[in-house]
């Protein structure tokens, strides 16, 4: 066996189809395109509805932007701070028991609900009415 000899297997490689080589060829004049229309003729744009207005003109434009320097805080209540056994709560802290899922840019404390005792929450923001509620119960706040 030399090289000359190897050939593919038979029926596995398909003659190419040449079209517009005359009348005698069988795909002569159209070119196998058929008669008239836009797919005789060339090709239509990605997105031609056959006239009608398009989706990408039918939608509204967006409007605005997004600032891509936002803060985004993660978001901790006094109500849920209470629930908590510990004296000194810190974002490691809510992290580790699953009250927070991701600090972001930092933990924000806010003040919705009460706290029975006093405790020590070290956080990156703090509302005014959360300070002053662990405050009057004698704990202590300490931002980042």
């Amino acid at each position: 066996m030399r090289l000359c000899d190897l050939r593919p297997a038979k029926g596995s490689v398909k003659a190419r189809k040449r079209v517009g080589r005359g009348i005698g060829s069988g795909h002569g004049k159209t070119s196998t395109r058929g008669t008239k229309g836009d797919k005789a003729r060339g090709s239509t744009p990605p997105g031609f509805e056959g006239g009608q207005t398009p989706l990408h003109r039918r939608l509204p434009q967006r409007r605005g932007f997004t600032n891509i320097f936002k803060k985004e805080y993660a978001i901790v209540n006094l109500d849920t701070l209470a629930k908590l056994s510990e004296e000194t709560i810190t974002p490691e802290l809510l992290l580790e028991k699953g009250i927070v899922k991701k600090i972001k840019s930092g933990v924000r404390v806010l003040g919705r609900g009460e706290i029975e005792r006093a405790i020590t929450v070290r956080a990156h923001y703090f509302s005014k009415s959360a300070e002053e509620k662990i405050k009057a119960k004698g704990g202590a706040v300490e931002v980042i």
